[in-house]
């Protein structure tokens, strides 16, 4: 086969964005050249300006260890930039190919039973091993040699969804370089054995070579062990995304990024120190219907993506126009609900959108995975429904580099999330992430748009802060939570936070540690309620799952118990400190509770949804909004059977009809409208006093 070289097309201002971008996984490899044209002239009639290329290439790219044939992709290449579509340019690294496996076994993952993983799905190899990092990034070298400064690459893509799969390796190799990491962070085996307790159970260590990763035992695990594994994890899979990046900007200068996984499944990198290393924060996402109400997660997603990308426009590098392939039960969206999933996304921040895949598979794993080309292809609900979209997205480009408005923040962790699931803890009811969706959810349901921050960020614009079981936190970060409510804002910590350091060290003198002076009360004992109890509060709430037996030395008792373990004891406080407020939510409200009492605090700081006149969304009407320097730009979602109208003038972007006063939602719909954008209130205005 005679390889087509690379040859510059135009320069790279000819493949930059205008507006926003409408892109797809593309995976040309496995269909004859014949559909390549085929393909392409349909993204051009569907509108697509990004695509993704070579994600899964290093089998074709390489496919012996002494042979590179660049010809597939040069072609491809080629093809694509000729039609004036831009490259998401794959590394090709995500998964080994069948002969490097087979010389080097060594490079395979092992999981926690001491077993290994064999090759034959994907990610078959160890985050820390030398062998695979060396290979890989001779194939980052080889691809970015050939297409650094092709004007048609728009950003490069590290590998695919790092640590989906092979994130936690416990081989001999990963234990080397966990106690690297450790004598990196300790300094000396006493300090070690000190943050991890190590007095317990006889686990005293004299020798760096002692220590092994926290592997399957006969009982439970040290906590402190497993919670230093998660940390290593994170940063070793980091560790080998910076090596591509910085090889790959040492020969380009476009942009250089990866697909995070912020998702209810996906919990072993820790974005926010992720986040620094890639120039465009990107994100997978796909609706889990193991959940009640996957939208609602979508939209948590979707902000906790934002956060990551500290308040900037950020990348859906993936989502789905219907059903995927690895739930117990793919469900394919109903008619209008893509749609919906992409408002949500540009909503709360997102100014590329894009798909896997362009073409359904016939073969393989995902082939039951939907896509923009289904196996029925154009004649087909789906295709018009990515027409349709692309009509919609090119109407609103304008909002492309607006941010979106919140005065509300969830203070959310990796760390915090890691150790507070950890087993040995006081109920296995309580999971920080069901806490987190829970108070989000509640939120949702009120109309209320939400930043979702790591510990430590400046909470200085923020009138609410909520602070959901963060079960770990250092001194500094609570210390910042506890400036805010003296700044005025109004904090809202709830139970099982500030419990331990960041040793998971419990913090003595009583819970909850290390907010105790905050919120003015000490809890001398937790009292989980067993499955099925629940227990009544004077004020009409329902708790169930967790209380606690509380003294309060400096708040008012908002709330207490009427009946259960702790009849007569506090439940809900409040104490004004400095020019704010700090609440303590001592037990696990139901749902219309939990709504009620965020309402309350709510409005006592004076923060209004996000629609005009202060009329809340919520109850299915998903309402959010994104300001830019001239403009608001109002995203309104109907995710219910009836027609909503919000109150609001201006131009509704995806009609083009003026509104004046009230704008109809109509059932399942999605309407954007775009307003002058009102002047920022004077310091002393009341509505931001």
């Amino acid at each position: 086969m005679t390889a087509v070289q690379p040859v510059p097309v135009r320069d790279r201002s000819a493949f930059a964005p205008a507006g926003l971008d409408l892109g797809c996984d593309y995976n040309p490899e496995q269909w004859p050249r014949e559909t390549w044209l085929d393909d392409v002239r349909l993204m051009r009639e569907a509108g697509i300006t990004l695509v993704a290329v070579n994600i899964f290439g290093w089998a074709r790219l390489q496919p012996r260890p002494d042979v590179f044939d660049f010809s597939e992709l040069d072609e491809i290449v080629a093809l694509l930039a000729a039609n004036g579509i831009a490259i998401n340019l794959g590394t090709g690294t995500s998964s080994p190919p069948p002969w490097l496996t087979r010389r080097h076994p060594e490079i395979l993952p092992v999981v926690a039973d001491g077993t290994t993983r064999w090759p034959g799905g994907r990610q078959a190899w160890c985050p820390s091993s030398p062998v695979f990092r060396r290979y890989a990034l001779a194939l980052t070298a080889a691809v970015g040699e050939r297409y650094g400064e092709n004007p048609a690459i728009r950003i490069w893509h590290v590998s695919n969804e790092l640590g989906c799969h092979n994130a936690l390796c416990y081989c001999d190799v990963s234990a080397a370089a966990f106690r690297r990491w450790l004598e990196a962070r300790y300094g000396t085996i006493e300090a070690l054995n000190r943050a991890w307790g190590t007095a317990f159970w006889s686990q005293h260590y004299s020798e760096w070579d002692d220590i092994l990763p926290p592997r399957l035992t006969l009982s439970t695990t040290n906590p402190t062990q497993s919670l230093d594994f998660a940390r290593f994890s994170s940063d070793e899979v980091l560790a080998h995304y910076r090596a591509e990046a910085d090889l790959l900007r040492s020969l380009s200068s476009a942009p250089v990024t990866t697909n995070f996984m912020v998702t209810a499944h996906i919990r072993t990198q820790d974005y926010f120190a992720w986040a620094p290393h890639v120039d465009v924060v990107a994100n997978d996402h796909y609706l889990d219907h193991r959940l009640d109400r996957p939208h609602e997660e979508l939209a948590f997603a979707a902000d906790l993506t934002r956060g990551i990308a500290g308040g900037r426009p950020w990348m859906l590098m993936e989502q789905s126009t219907g059903a995927v392939n690895w739930q117990p039960r793919n469900l394919a969206k109903a008619p209008g609900e893509m749609l919906r999933n992409t408002a949500s996304h540009l909503a709360r921040g997102a100014d590329s959108i894009c798909f896997f895949q362009w073409r359904a598979s016939a073969q393989g794993s995902e082939k039951f995975h939907s896509a923009m080309l289904p196996h029925a292809g154009t004649d087909s609900t789906t295709w018009r429904e990515v027409l349709e979209l692309n009509r919609i997205l090119r109407a609103v480009g304008e909002v492309a580099g607006s941010t979106v408005v919140a005065e509300v923040a969830i203070v959310f962790g990796w760390e915090a999330w890691w150790a507070c699931d950890l087993d040995s803890r006081p109920s296995t009811d309580i999971r920080y992430l069901d806490q987190v969706h829970r108070v989000y959810r509640a939120l949702w349901a009120s109309g209320i748009t939400v930043d979702i921050v790591a510990p430590g960020s400046d909470l200085g614009d923020y009138r609410v802060v909520i602070v959901p079981c963060l079960y770990l936190v250092s001194d500094a970060d609570a210390a910042s939570i506890a400036g805010a409510a003296e700044s005025g804002a109004h904090v809202v910590i709830t139970f099982f936070s500030g419990i331990v350091d960041e040793d998971d060290s419990v913090r003595l003198g009583g819970y909850p540690g290390a907010f105790r002076d905050l919120l003015g009360l000490r809890t001398e004992e937790f009292f989980p309620l067993p499955d099925g109890l629940s227990v009544s509060l004077d004020d009409g709430a329902t708790a169930a799952r967790w209380t606690e037996k509380t003294e309060v030395f400096d708040a008012q008792t908002v709330a207490s118990y009427v009946d259960g373990p702790l009849d007569g004891s506090p439940a809900i406080t409040r104490r004004e400190v400095g020019d704010g407020v700090s609440w303590y939510l001592g037990t696990d409200l139901d749902v219309p509770s939990l709504r009620r009492f965020l309402d309350g605090v709510l409005s006592e700081a004076g923060v209004l949804p996000a629609g005009d006149d202060g009329e809340r969304g919520g109850d299915g009407l998903e309402i959010v909004r994104r300001r830019s320097s001239d403009s608001d730009y109002l995203f309104c979602i109907n995710h219910t059977d009836e027609e909503h109208s919000v109150p609001c003038s201006g131009i509704e972007l995806t009609t083009g009809a003026s509104v004046d006063g009230r704008m109809p939602v109509p059932a399942g719909a999605v309407r954007i409208l775009r307003s002058a954008r009102p002047p920022d209130p004077a310091p002393s205005d009341p509505a931001r006093a």
